[in-house]
């Protein structure tokens, strides 16, 4: 039986940033920087802690897992240009993970913590500036969150417009949210707690191990950060 990789999981996109360790499927640890936008000056010191913790060494990660947008211009480019450098050194194989999608995972966690029935419909919710957001939509389907709207970006207002809330509730969760929830407040809207609004190194990890069982590999000379507008020239987010 061939031996389970070692993983490096990365989520940089968000405002407080975290990295993670695994074997295969077996998660071993997680890292959280210490505050917001601490991504640069922390990630190569926590991940040196996590391994060390574990007795491992930085060319035994065989693949690195990370979370590509949309999100934090800044945290994405660290994280594409960190996972291109592992593969060009030692080979590391590349998966990049929507961080819509590592939001939503955060709500299956939710239903458990809260022990919530009526959990099915999701929408996750990134501050795209200029009174713009991030948002992709998804359902609950068998345990597993299946997205029902593609990463787009629209306004609040846009939003509220076309969410049909009425038969089911939809619930919002994303750090789109920490200034602008009231914004998206309305009829069959509801909000999850806000400790489950921060994309996480654990959730890049499980999603990623999911495509990595598949084979969808990132090619690292096309791997690019997934931005949907260009940031503001001299804006740093």
């Amino acid at each position: 039986m061939k031996p389970k990789p070692l993983i490096l999981a990365i989520e940089t996109s968000g405002r407080t940033g975290s990295v993670a360790i695994a074997l295969g499927e077996q998660m071993l640890s997680e890292a959280h920087f210490s505050g917001p936008m601490r991504h640069s000056a922390e990630i190569f010191p926590a991940v040196q802690e996590l391994l060390e913790r574990f007795n491992r060494k930085p060319k035994e990660i065989e693949h690195i897992y990370i979370s590509v947008g949309p999100g934090s211009f800044t945290g994405l480019r660290i994280a594409v240009a960190m996972a291109k450098a592992m593969n060009l050194a030692n080979a590391v194989k590349i998966i990049a993970v929507d961080t819509l999608d590592v939001i939503a995972a955060n709500a299956s966690d939710y239903i458990k913590g809260e022990k919530v029935k009526d959990l099915n419909k999701i929408a996750t919710i990134l501050d795209a500036k200029r009174g713009q957001f991030f948002i992709a939509a998804y359902e609950n389907e068998q345990g597993q969150w299946k997205k029902t709207m593609a990463d787009c970006l629209m306004t609040a207002g846009e939003f509220i417009e076309n969410c049909d809330g009425k038969s089911r509730p939809v619930w919002l969760l994303g750090e789109g949210l920490v200034y602008y929830k009231d914004k998206f407040e309305g009829e069959g809207i509801r909000f999850l707690d806000e400790k489950y609004w921060n994309p996480r190194a654990e959730k890049v990890h499980n999603l990623g191990w999911e495509k990595a069982l598949a084979g969808h590999f990132a090619d690292p000379l096309t791997l690019q950060p997934m931005y949907l507008r260009r940031p503001d020239i001299g804006v740093s987010r």
